[in-house]
């Protein structure tokens, strides 16, 4: 594959079949059938260690010097004699291992070593062992798992946390500053490869692979299964739409969270399964950290980018200031991909603009719609948009049910990609699927061509999240939000909307870093014009924020009212400034006003 030459037979062209019910719900699912994949995630690390043994797997910058890679074959080497060693310290599918901290070549091995062998794994979000000041989500997970044994990279920075779960033949793994009586990383490289390979002949599609953590904001997280026919059925779905992956080996530069979906699933197996390259960002999209994802797109020239909103406005700036950089970036890019919020129109149009500049063609910009209980790809849009949110159509092998729910149409899906359910929580697993067995996301979707289907859907909102105005009216949530964040220029990160009972709509406002910098006088002005603006291009009273007040309190992991992901919980910031709220809809001072 050569950059120029993508073209429409680089992506999916589905066609459909459509369900029409009386009741108004609609099915929808692509024509065909999904094409055939491995079983196992072993299954592919076996085919890439025998057939591009010294290709690189996966790299990282060592003490951020030169990057410090393990190939395919070293990798099934080291996974054979960690899950040797994981065995032999008896973990298996009833004592998974927990996994505390951020992605590092060690955690990589760690979940290769368990995939290979059938041990469960959980990464966890770093937040609840360093963040949480009294571990309580930490110790529901491990509660709800019974780990076998913890691994974090630094002994030292996770002594709390090893401490607040520890228990009897609960063994600790370290690479430096372990506890007393911890492991190091590297005397599991030792292991007996033989227990490995024994218990890697008895993996199905039905052994699990991991688990992953929901946020958990309105109690204890769930524990979401996923095996390994989940996964590799998700990735055939993800070849089958993003087609050119087969074209060559893609190489990818990340930073997100492993323990979360769209990275410790869709990204990292996309590597794996097509053979690729996985580079380890350090970097992260907050001030003072971009500057290492710059250096590194320096170096790595990717086919495949994916980041969220705020990193793609950063690298926007950087892109348009420095001609080399935006020649590496767009060299050999097959696409970019978005998620985890709304983006903004001024960047998209920022990013089609440059990638046309740099390059001669439109680099494909697109998003979709997953969950952690979907694997996640579950709706992809491949079609060049003029404006952002279209997260596309349903893959191939899942059938997509629209219910009418509240004046919307609520999401629910079937498929070999959608999760069996929570760990342990048969309660909670019941009420997640419906009479037909479709897994209810919960979020709403409206067609980009209510005509045409085949066109896509934008986002309408969460349907737990949305409420109603006294003039019963429903709001759709999350695209009030998505697009007063858009309208406010840059003066906001993100805000709550509330108003359920309300004549007209409000907004908490969580300002930006440059917003926060301003003399009082002068932001209320920046505020009070933005929103005023916002207000005139809205549509109706369901979709006009007519008033706002500024967030005195930065949102807490503690409440429930941000996860680890960086998201607002609605209902949870909303319960939780209920003062401010009334103060609001009372008017007076430092409410800012249409």
């Amino acid at each position: 594959m050569t950059p120029t030459s993508l073209g429409r037979a680089d992506f999916w062209q589905p066609e459909f079949t459509y369900d029409h019910r009386d009741d108004g719900t609609i099915l929808m699912s692509q024509v065909g059938a999904l094409p055939a994949f491995l079983p196992t995630l072993a299954d592919y690390l076996d085919r890439w260690a025998d057939a591009a043994p010294e290709r690189t797997w996966i790299a990282r910058r060592r003490n951020g010097g030169d990057w410090q890679r393990i190939s395919y074959a070293e990798a099934r080497t080291k996974a054979r004699a960690i899950g040797g060693a994981l065995l032999a310290m008896g973990l298996g599918p009833d004592r998974p291992l927990l996994i505390l901290s951020e992605n590092s070549l060690e955690h990589a091995l760690l979940g290769a070593a368990c995939f290979y062998t059938g041990i469960p794994y959980a990464p966890l979000s770093p937040a609840y062992s360093l963040v949480s000041k009294d571990h309580g989500k930490l110790k529901d997970i491990a509660a709800t798992l019974h780990p076998g044994a913890l691994f974090a990279e630094d002994g030292a920075a996770f002594a709390a946390a090893f401490a607040s779960i520890a228990a009897p033949g609960r063994a600790v793994i370290t690479c430096n500053g372990p506890p007393e009586g911890a492991l190091s990383f590297d005397d599991l490289l030792g292991g007996d490869p033989a227990l490995a390979d024994r218990a890697r002949a008895g993996l199905t599609g039905e052994t699990v692979v991991k688990y992953l953590l929901t946020s958990g904001s309105t109690g204890a997280p769930k524990a979401v299964i996923n095996t390994n026919a989940m996964i590799c059925a998700m990735q055939a779905m993800v070849r089958d739409c993003y087609r050119f992956l087969e074209q060559a080996p893609p190489v990818v530069l990340d930073w997100a969270p492993w323990n979360h979906t769209a990275a410790g699933n869709k990204v990292s197996y996309l590597v794996l399964t097509n053979g690729g390259t996985y580079y380890i960002d350090d970097g992260r999209p907050v001030p003072g950290k971009f500057e290492e994802t710059l250096r590194n797109l320096r170096e790595v020239q990717c086919t495949w980018y994916f980041n969220v909103p705020v990193g793609w406005d950063m690298l926007v700036e950087a892109l348009e200031a420095d001609a080399t950089l935006a020649q590496t970036f767009f060299g050999n890019l097959g696409m970019m991909f978005y998620a985890g919020a709304g983006m903004a129109q001024h960047t998209w149009d920022a990013l089609r603009r440059l990638s046309v500049r740099t390059t001669g063609r439109e680099v494909l910009l697109a998003t979709g719609l997953g969950a952690t209980e979907t694997a996640p790809f579950a709706l992809a849009c491949t079609e060049v948009q003029d404006k952002a949110g279209n997260v596309g159509v349903p893959s191939r092998g899942l059938t997509m049910k629209l219910v009418p729910t509240g004046g919307k149409m609520e999401l629910r899906l079937k498929g070999p990609t959608i999760t069996p359910g929570y760990f342990g929580d048969p309660a909670r697993t019941a009420e997640a699927f419906d009479e037909e067995g479709f897994y209810c996301m919960g979020d709403a979707l409206r067609p980009a061509d209510p005509e045409d289907f085949s066109k896509g859907f934008f986002f309408d909102g969460r349907v737990a999240e949305n409420f109603k105005l006294n003039t019963g009216t429903w709001v759709a949530v999350g695209a009030v939000r998505a697009a007063l964040v858009d309208a406010m220029g840059g003066l906001v990160r993100d805000a709550v909307i509330v108003g359920e009972n309300e004549a007209q709509l409000g907004a908490l406002l969580l300002l930006s870093d440059r917003a926060q910098a301003m003399p009082e006088a002068e932001r209320q002005a920046a505020l009070t014009q933005a929103l005023t603006q916002a207000a005139k291009a809205a549509t109706g009273s369901a979709s006009r924020v007519r008033r706002a007040a500024i967030l005195p309190r930065a949102p807490s992991f503690e409440l429930g009212e941000i996860t680890e992901k960086g998201s607002l919980n609605q209902r949870a910031m909303r319960a939780g400034n209920q003062e401010l709220i009334t103060a609001l809809y009372a008017g007076g001072p430092g409410i800012i006003t249409v």
